[in-house]
């Protein structure tokens, strides 16, 4: 009985912790099946936690919260779109630009709205959600799927990725397509931060992301830009982050297992993972080249 409800909350949180690197692998799959590298992820899950925190907490609503973190990851998903598709800038260097600049512009504004060193003011438990993101994060994973699938769009955003010039010959926009890809991915990242800082905390805190928006694009790459395989990817790597809270202060033969060891254990499986299967993964051909 103990072994099995040690295992059922294990799954949960396994759930839990799949919903931010579910959204935000989503956001990637968008971009990069389109044809734009998005190594920015990182900083639109954490505009999109500290938007929703702030949000959530001035109107006490996690609803509201969500609403303004997909506001803000539409403005941001287009900024990065303009830099990328209309200025021609280096999209890996454009993307790592974002990340740091984000990470040293929401201090400063905590600074403004708080007077704290990063962190916001927690929502209260009836504010904040229960289920509602971890959800959405799977209907999202459904319906991109039958949406990539079925849909004419569909279709468009695929061959933006992989056969451009055809796109152009058969009369569709890449340059807008791709667009609408760059601005979505910006919509979808930033609902995985907030549901870091709305779902599984009640405010936000300094890089809270942890690197998630990386291990979300490695769930991509692990999961061949498919949206049903990048989602088990994103289950494995939160199994993995699941685990390594169990195992925080656990010992082997009396002695205590460090806990800076058992926190590097979601890297380390996502590292074996690239390392592994990277090199069976094939990539869309027009990824990262300009039109």
């Amino acid at each position: 009985m103990e072994t099995a409800l040690m295992l059922f909350a294990l799954a949960l949180a396994t759930l839990r912790l799949a919903t931010p690197l579910i959204f935000a692998s989503m956001g990637g799959m968008m971009s990069e099946r389109s044809g734009i590298v998005n190594v920015a992820l990182e900083s639109f899950m954490l505009v999109g936690a500290f938007v929703g925190a702030v949000a959530g907490y001035y109107s006490a609503s996690a609803w509201i919260g969500w609403i303004a973190a997909l506001a803000a990851g539409l403005i941001i998903g287009a900024l990065y779109a303009l830099f990328v598709i209309e200025l021609r800038a280096d999209q890996i260097v454009t993307g790592m630009a974002f990340n740091l600049l984000v990470m040293g512009i929401i201090p400063f504004i905590t600074k403004i709205l708080f007077n704290s060193t990063g962190s916001t003011p927690s929502l209260q438990v009836e504010d904040r959600f229960n289920f509602e993101p971890l959800l959405m994060a799977f209907i999202l994973v459904a319906l991109l799927t039958f949406w990539l699938k079925k849909s004419r769009s569909g279709l468009w955003l695929l061959f933006a990725g992989e056969h451009p010039e055809a796109l152009v010959a058969s009369g569709v926009s890449v340059r807008k397509v791709r667009w609408a890809a760059v601005t979505l991915s910006g919509a979808f990242a930033a609902w995985g931060g907030a549901s870091l800082s709305l779902f599984l905390a009640s405010a936000y805190s300094p890089m809270m992301t942890g690197g998630r928006g990386f291990m979300a694009l490695a769930a991509l790459i692990f999961g061949k830009w498919k949206p049903l395989p990048a989602f088990l990817a994103c289950l494995l790597f939160a199994f993995a982050d699941a685990v390594q809270i169990r195992l925080q202060g656990a010992q082997i033969a009396g002695i205590e297992i460090p806990v800076q060891f058992v926190q590097i254990l979601p890297y380390i499986v996502t590292i074996i993972a690239l390392a592994g299967f990277i090199g069976a993964s094939r990539p869309p051909k027009a990824l990262g080249k300009e039109l």
